[in-house]
């Protein structure tokens, strides 16, 4: 069996990878397709408590041969790490000592944005945007790091230097 390597963990061949966009209401999930090229939306999760999530995500996990779980980074403009990041990086933990699955994080910044314009172009009301919005987000974080190869470690950079 091929293995990719990821940092420090193998991956197994032929899995998949999950997308989380962790807000503190709710939680957007997409999946790769198993060449990993190609991201498509799973669903939105309104978070519980630590419990049902960790249920709710293992299940996913499982149901849908996860191998590597990239997690949305919010960093600022500057590049530098805020509270948010460092909530994203505990749920990162939480996450990978929950499902043994390896993790690693991706800059997120605009992706909500992104997905908002997305689908107020597609025409959806409101109320229809805010029930796809963090699952599209999750799309547009996953689309972007399998765009960049599935670096191991994404290093955030000033949106002056880019």
């Amino acid at each position: 069996m091929v293995q990719f390597f990821f940092g420090y963990t193998a991956v197994a061949d032929r899995t998949r990878i999950l997308a989380l966009d962790p807000g503190k209401v709710r939680l957007g999930l997409a999946v790769s397709d198993p060449e990993r090229k190609i991201a498509s939306p799973l669903t939105t999760r309104t978070r519980r408590d630590a419990e049902q999530d960790g249920r709710f995500l293992k299940q996913t996990i499982d149901d849908e041969q996860i191998g590597l779980i990239v997690i949305g980074l919010p960093v600022h403009t500057t590049g530098r790490e805020g509270v948010e990041a460092g909530k994203a990086r505990e749920f990162g933990a939480w996450v990978e000592k929950l499902s043994a699955v390896p993790v690693v994080f991706y800059d997120e910044r605009f992706t909500t944005c992104e997905a908002e314009s997305a689908l107020w172009d597609a025409g959806l009301s409101h109320k229809q945007r805010k029930a796809r919005r963090d699952r599209v987000a999750a799309q547009i974080l996953l689309q972007t790091y399998l765009d960049a190869g599935c670096p191991a470690e994404a290093k955030a950079k000033s949106m002056d230097d880019a």
